[in-house]
């Protein structure tokens, strides 16, 4: 037998016994144990891409923790009122045994059937029944009162990191802050003014780079289309460093901003990256919290034992990880795919590369994460895939960093990068501590990171910042009102009870 002949009836024997594996554990399944739940079972929660979780379980009520295919399971989305519903549905194979399903709703509708399927068999308590009417984004309806919506998105009491921002803000002056804050900072940076009155966007701009305006007034619209917002007026930071510097003994100013550092003050939002993932999940963007868990690469055993990184030369340490990559390329894969803050030296650094698409990224066991001009916003999806990250120590921070624990859901490097590979080599001398610390920041991610919690997170930061305020908040002078998007193809009407929450 020729030596092709043979690889070929290996090759053969491997597809087939995989199969078999599948078609075993696709039979092993119990359709009425397996577990089924999320926030996309309910008609109250409105997101722009609902989803819910299938974890599969077997006859004998164990969970399985491998996939038994990505076709295990059919989802149908329907409304007995409408002949054809505009509904987008996908299932994501989360490769450990579960399934996120996520679906994006194009039009509004009086209930939604949800039927999960194995085999043509229910599974769990399908069908699934949405009472309606059940709002799609574009649907402008919002529940008139914010407790009931916070009760209806299972948002948490409070986050730590919005109390600790807001202590130092006793109260707030919108009249003072209209005045003072143009002053202090409108001629150098890149601000918008807003105000939400009535449940309505009002906003101003300073500075000559207002682009990533669009992010904020995006974000604002999709929640006031979901809950009546109390007024309130506040100034964003659209740049990436945080503004506010003074000590806490000086009259503060409050700024909101995308990040946060030991060594400013700012009230820090989600990221527009992260925010505009949840926007346009299913939408515009192919980078967000749920795709990332469907495509996670190889099972641990089979990733590359070795640290990743691309990205561009936004930081000093970023030269120094290259160089170090170049000096030990067993321990680490690191490449510029862009330089344009310091002078390209394809001696110290080498050529630069193509982009990787981010998924890739987890053919690696280890997923080093540095800081960019600020926090490097990629963490969120690197958590929240199957590899452990290696979190350089950072005096910027998101939203969601007090949640974070090292050795728990990460592994620390030193800001100079002085015990990288010594650390890289800690895991590969750990292997089970480094997968179970993999899992661990997977697990927060999905939890706390997913498109619920962050309009649970601004909703909250909106509502305590409004109860802060000792005065009126106002339409200013030359400030606009920012539309609500129409959608005439598919209206919708709203048939909410119209009473207002005390603050």
């Amino acid at each position: 037998m020729s030596v092709r002949l043979l690889l070929l009836l290996v090759f053969s024997l491997e597809v087939f016994r995989c199969e078999l594996s599948k078609e075993k554990a696709g039979s092993a399944i119990n359709a009425a144990k397996t577990l089924v739940w999320g926030p996309g079972l309910e008609a109250d929660i409105v997101l722009p891409a609902r989803f819910f979780y299938i974890q599969t379980v077997d006859s004998s009520g164990e969970r399985l923790t491998t996939s038994p295919g990505e076709k295990t399971f059919e989802v149908k989305i329907v409304s007995p009122t409408e002949q054809f519903t505009r509904i987008w549905i996908q299932v994501l194979d989360r490769r450990d045994g579960s399934f996120l399903v996520r679906y994006r709703m194009y039009a509004t509708y009086t209930d939604l059937h949800i039927h999960v399927l194995l085999k043509g068999k229910h599974v769990a308590k399908s069908p699934y029944i949405l009472k309606g009417p059940v709002y799609h984004e574009g649907c402008d309806c919002p529940q008139p009162s914010g407790s009931v919506w916070e009760k209806n998105m299972h948002c948490p009491e409070s986050f730590a990191q919005i109390t600790r921002d807001l202590s130092l803000h006793p109260s707030v002056d919108p009249d003072q802050n209209a005045q003072e804050i143009p002053k202090r900072f409108g001629q150098r940076q890149s601000l918008c003014h807003y105000t939400i009155k009535e449940n309505k966007v009002y906003v101003k701009t300073f500075g000559e780079h207002v682009g990533f305006r669009i992010f904020m007034d995006a974000i604002l619209l999709s929640l006031t289309r979901k809950v009546r917002i109390p007024d309130v007026e506040f100034f964003v930071n659209l740049g990436d460093w945080p503004l506010e510097k003074r000590k806490p003994t000086d009259k503060l100013h409050p700024i909101f901003s995308w990040c946060g550092s030991n060594n400013t003050r700012d009230i820090v939002m989600p990221t527009y990256d992260l925010t505009e993932s949840v926007l346009e999940t299913m939408g515009r963007v192919s980078l967000d919290m749920m795709s990332v868990q469907a495509n996670t690469g190889p099972p641990w055993p089979e990733k590359n034992a070795t640290a990743f990184w691309r990205g561009r030369d936004s930081r000093q340490e970023r030269l120094q990880l290259v160089k170090l990559s170049r000096a030990h390329p067993d321990f680490i894969d690191a490449a510029f795919t862009n330089f344009f803050f310091f002078k390209h030296d394809e001696s110290l650094y080498g050529p630069l590369v193509k982009h990787v698409s981010f998924f890739d990224f987890f053919k690696y066991k280890y997923q080093i994460n540095i800081d960019g001009t600020v926090a490097a916003y990629r963490l969120p999806y690197l958590l929240a895939g199957d590899s452990v990250v290696l979190k350089q120590d950072s005096g910027y921070y998101e939203h969601f960093y007090n949640e974070l624990r090292p050795w728990e859901h990460y592994i620390p490097i030193k800001a100079n990068l002085g015990d990288l590979l010594e650390k890289i080599q800690w895991a590969r001398d750990h292997d089970e501590e480094a997968r179970k610390i993999a899992l661990a920041g997977q697990q927060l991610a999905r939890s706390h990171l997913m498109g619920d919690s962050i309009f649970c997170y601004y909703y909250k930061l909106f509502k305590e910042y409004a109860r802060l305020q000792i005065t009126e908040p106002k339409v200013r002078k030359g400030m606009e009102l920012v539309e609500q998007p129409t959608d005439d193809l598919f209206p919708c009407s709203c048939d909410r009870r119209m009473e207002k929450d005390e603050l």
